[in-house]
Formats: structure tokens, C-alpha cells, sequence
């Protein structure tokens, strides 16, 4: 399995924009993000720099101007940062957190009878 980098909930904003459609050039992210957030383009550029550093993002170039892609989807960065959540407020245990998951949150009928056809399809 190859290593996921870290990456920030600002970052995260940024790998959205190009999960979604990529290539984009730098100029087509910082117009996708200006719905979504009031950050400045220079923090965004600041952004794909740091993503393209942690390998998480890569470009090609032609002339002057970079397009970015993704180098890890966003399946294996949801994987990652879960398996990071449950080691830090769980020791990695996943049956503690489902535990309070399920106490504290009120769920429908339809994610119930999910929920057990999760767990009946796990056991068999």
C-alpha cells in the first residue's frame, strides 16, 4: 500500500476541487474556490504548492502555465485519515467508536436496516 500524505482541512478543500475535475490550472482552482471560500489566490497557490511537495498533487507544464492533478484519490485519503482517527481517539480500536457512534447518534430506519445488512454480509 503506498503512503498517503497528511493533508490539512484546508488542503482538503483544495483536493476536492480536483478529485472533482482535474486536470485544472491554477487560475481554473482559485475560480472553483472563490464559491466556497474567501481565501485569497496567493493562499491557494501556497496550498498547491504544499500538495505537490507532500506528492499528493502533481502538474504538467506548458509555457508558463501548471496543471494540477491528484496522485491519491480520495477513497484512499478518506481510508487514511479514518485509520488516524481511530489510533488517536481510539488506540485503533474500531469497536469503541461505533460503540459511542451508535449511542450518540440518532439514526433512521433505512440506516438501521443498512447497518445490518453491513453486518450480515461481514459475517458471512
Amino acid at each position: 500500500m503506498k503512503t498517503v500524505p497528511h493533508i490539512t482541512d484546508a488542503e482538503w478543500e483544495v483536493m476536492k476541487v480536483l478529485w472533482n475535475q482535474s486536470p485544472r490550472t491554477a487560475n481554473e482552482v482559485i475560480a472553483a474556490m472563490q464559491d466556497q471560500t474567501d481565501w485569497k489566490p496567493k493562499t491557494i497557490r501556497t496550498l498547491l504548492n504544499r500538495l505537490t511537495q507532500k506528492q499528493a498533487l502533481s502538474f504538467t507544464q506548458e509555457n508558463r502555465v501548471y496543471a494540477y492533478f491528484p496522485l491519491v484519490s480520495e477513497g484512499e485519503c478518506v481510508k487514511s485519515e479514518t485509520q488516524s482517527f481511530l489510533k488517536r481517539m481510539y488506540g485503533g480500536a474500531f469497536k469503541p467508536m461505533l460503540v459511542n457512534f451508535l449511542k450518540e447518534e440518532q439514526l433512521s430506519e433505512e440506516d438501521i436496516k443498512e447497518l445490518k445488512n453491513i453486518l450480515e454480509n461481514k459475517s458471512k
